[in-house]
């Protein structure tokens, strides 16, 4: 989870139609792999920063670069965007008009259509579990002691042990320094006699994806939050991160 750029401020619920963009982008007169990018924003990390895709209904799916934006603007998929502007994409020049083809990217479009993530409509979607994302889940706060770490000098550890039952599971997983990891070692916290500041939580699929995000600008972070639900430990987790 990164910080987000110092430059950057939350856009609040800002949204323009994709009407007056695709007007201008036919089939006919371009190739979205033709496009040349500018990013006009120095807060926005060069052409690395990630684009937030939603549904129609709003519901976070997942990030993309600015060419599968692209992508789904040649192919009439963007019904809106929000945020703040990331790309300006320029492309050839229309032979029906004789006006160079100019594509503008914001931080988060919606679309229309299908996805391959199941996450925004099973209800039992259980995120897939790895250390970066479970870092990022914890804060890279180590559960027993509370210190903060390089995320190379932490460790999964499960809070039952596998040779008492345990599971690798989202809620039977804290992130842990080494240090305590190996003092708790094979026993549960309470056979170790410690204590965990927070109980492991399995992560939404709205949180998956901002645990995902490499680098989250402030309108997404504020966008993503709002799909949170309200007793998530990631709020406060996020508000004393910032502070």
């Amino acid at each position: 989870m990164s910080a987000p750029a110092a430059s950057v401020h939350a856009a609040g619920a800002h949204a323009t139609s994709a009407q007056s963009v695709s007007a201008q982008l036919r089939p006919a007169d371009f190739e979205f792999a033709d496009f040349t990018p500018v990013a006009p924003r120095a807060g926005a990390a060069g052409l690395s920063q990630m684009v937030l895709r939603t549904d129609v209904a709003g519901m976070p799916l997942e990030w993309i670069d600015y060419r599968e934006a692209a992508r789904l603007y040649h192919q009439e998929q963007v019904a809106y965007t929000c945020g703040s502007l990331l790309y300006r994409l320029y492309g050839g020049v229309s032979a029906r008009t004789g006006l160079r083809t100019v594509l503008e990217v914001n931080s988060i479009v919606a679309t229309v259509g299908h996805t391959g993530n199941p996450g925004n409509t099973r209800r039992d979607y259980v995120p897939p579990l790895n250390n970066e994302t479970l870092f990022r889940r914890d804060a890279c706060l180590c559960m027993y002691c509370a210190g903060r770490f390089p995320p190379r000098e932490l460790s999964r550890d499960h809070v039952r042990p596998f040779s008492q039952g345990g599971e690798d599971v989202w809620t039977n997983v804290v992130t842990a320094c080494r240090r305590c990891n190996n003092a708790k070692a094979w026993r549960t916290p309470e056979q170790a006699k410690m204590q965990l500041i927070a109980v492991p939580f399995t992560p939404t699929y709205a949180e998956y994806i901002f645990l995902k995000g490499r680098r989250v600008l402030a309108d997404q972070m504020e966008y993503l939050q709002a799909h949170f639900p309200r007793t998530s430990p990631l709020h406060d987790r996020i508000a004393r991160w910032l502070s």
